[in-house]
C-alpha cells in the first residue's frame, strides 16, 4: 500500500499523535473509573476488592507486551508494530463489549491491555529516535501535557455514558478511538527507523542491548525509581473509586473529583516542559522529589493520628501538591533511564517499562488490596515507595557519567 504520510509530520502534529497513542492505556483506566462497581457487580465478581483487577490485569498486560514490542519495533519498524498492538487492542476491546461473566470480562481486558502496550511502548522510541536528554524530555513533558487531558475527563466522559447507556457502551467507544489512531498513523506519520538502524531481532542482538540497559547504573537507578513512583500512583488509580465512594460517600462526585486532582499532574508537566532544557532534569528532580516524600511523610503522620480519616477537604489538600510533584518526574526520570540508550532504543524502552510495570503492579496490588476504608494503606504507600525512589536515584546519581 501507498504511503501517504508527509515526509516530516509537523511537531504539534507528531506530539498530539505521541499523546494519543500514548493516552491509550491512560484511557482504557480512566474510563472505566467510575463504572468499576457496576461491571463487578452485574458479572458476578467476588469480594469487595476484586473490582481492582479490572484496572491490574490489564496493568500486568501493559508490562509484558512491552517485552514484545520493542524489540519487533527495532526489527520491523516503529509503525508496524504499533499497528499490531492496535488489532489486538481491538480484539480485548470487542471481547470485553461482549463478557458474560468476571472471568471473560478479564481475559479481554488482557488482551486489550496486552495490545495497549504496543503504542505506549513504541511511541515513547519513536520520540527517542530523533530527540535525547533535554529535548526528549520537553517532547515528553509536552506530550504529557495533551496526555493529561485524559484523566481529566475520561471518567466524566465514563459517568456521562453510564447516565444514558451499559458501561458496554465505554468499550464501543474504545473501538473507534483505537481505530482512529491506527488511521491517523497509517496516513500521517513517518516511519523513524529506517532499515540501516534496525536491529535484527534475534536473541543475540536482544542479549546485547539487554546487558547495556542493566549494567549501566543510570538506567538502573531511574527505571527502579520509576517502579516505584508508578507503583503508588496505580495503588490510588486502583483504589480511587472506593476511597472515595466508600470512604468519602461521593458516589457520582468522584468523577469530579478524580479530574479536579489529575489536573495538578498536567500543570507540573506544562511547566517541566518550559523549564527543562533551561535547569535540567536531575535539578528538577532534585526540588520535586524531596517535595513529593516530605509532603507523603507529614500527610501519613497527620493520617495516623486521626485514626486515618483525614477530612476530605484535607486528602484534597495533601493530594494535589502530591500529584503536582509527579507532575515534575514521570517524564523526567523516564527521559533519565533512556538518555544513555542510543541503538536499540525500542529494547530499551522494553526492557525499562517490563521492569516498572512489573515493579508497580506488584506494589499497587500489595497497597490497593490492603484498602480498609481508611486512607492509611494508600498514604504509606505514597510516603515508603517515595522514600525508596529518593534512595535509588540517589545512588544512581553518584555514579560517573559514561
Amino acid at each position: 500500500m501507498p504511503s501517504h504520510a508527509p515526509a516530516v509530520t509537523p511537531r504539534r502534529e507528531f506530539v498530539a499523535l505521541v499523546a494519543l497513542l500514548t493516552s491509550l492505556v491512560a484511557l482504557s483506566i480512566d474510563a472505566m473509573l467510575p463504572a468499576i462497581g457496576t461491571i463487578a457487580s452485574e458479572l458476578g465478581a467476588r469480594g469487595d476488592n476484586a473490582r481492582q483487577y479490572v484496572l491490574l490485569v490489564f496493568l500486568a498486560a501493559v508490562g509484558a507486551g512491552q517485552l514484545v514490542y520493542g524489540p519487533l519495533s527495532d526489527a520491523v519498524g516503529r509503525k508496524p508494530a504499533i499497528l499490531l498492538g492496535l488489532g489486538f487492542y481491538l480484539v480485548g476491546s470487542l471481547l470485553c463489549l461482549v463478557a458474560g461473566s468476571f472471568e471473560a470480562f478479564l481475559v479481554g481486558r488482557a488482551i486489550q491491555g496486552f495490545g495497549a502496550s504496543g503504542p505506549r511502548t513504541v511511541a515513547v522510541a519513536m520520540v527517542r529516535d530523533g530527540q535525547a536528554g533535554a529535548a526528549m524530555a520537553r517532547v515528553m513533558s509536552m506530550v504529557m501535557t495533551v496526555f493529561i487531558i485524559v484523566p481529566v475527563i475520561a471518567p466524566t466522559i465514563g459517568q456521562m455514558v453510564l447516565w444514558v447507556a451499559s458501561w458496554r457502551t465505554i468499550f464501543g467507544g474504545f473501538l473507534a478511538i483505537a481505530i482512529a489512531a491506527g488511521t491517523w498513523l497509517a496516513l500521517r506519520q513517518p516511519e523513524t527507523l529506517p532499515p540501516e538502524r534496525r536491529t535484527p531481532a534475534n536473541p543475540r542482538a536482544m542479549a546485547a542491548t539487554a546487558r547495556k540497559v542493566v549494567s549501566h547504573r543510570v538506567t538502573v537507578g531511574y527505571t527502579l525509581g520509576m517502579g516505584f513512583l508508578l507503583g503508588a500512583f496505580l495503588a490510588y488509580l486502583a483504589s480511587s473509586q472506593q476511597v472515595f465512594v466508600q470512604t468519602y460517600d461521593q458516589g457520582e462526585w468522584f468523577a469530579v473529583w478524580f479530574g479536579v486532582l489529575a489536573i495538578g499532574i498536567g500543570v507540573a508537566s506544562a511547566i517541566n516542559a518550559r523549564l527543562v532544557s533551561r535547569l535540567g532534569m536531575r535539578r528538577i528532580v532534585r526540588v520535586a522529589l524531596p517535595a513529593f516524600v516530605a509532603l507523603s511523610v507529614a500527610f501519613l503522620a497527620y493520617s495516623l493520628a486521626v485514626d486515618g480519616r483525614p477530612s476530605l477537604a484535607a486528602f484534597a489538600a495533601y493530594l494535589i501538591p502530591a500529584l503536582f510533584c509527579n507532575g515534575f518526574l514521570f517524564g523526567n526520570f523516564n527521559a533519565l533511564a533512556m538518555e544513555p540508550m542510543g541503538t536499540g532504543a525500542g529494547m530499551a524502552a522494553s526492557i525499562i517499562g517490563i521492569v516498572t510495570s512489573l515493579m508497580s503492579v506488584t506494589l499497587a496490588i500489595l497497597i490497593g488490596q490492603a484498602f480498609d476504608g481508611t486512607v492509611l494503606p494508600l498514604v504509606i504507600g505514597f510516603a515508603a515507595c517515595g522514600v525508596a525512589a529518593w534512595t535509588v536515584t540517589a545512588i544512581a546519581d553518584r555514579a560517573p557519567r559514561r
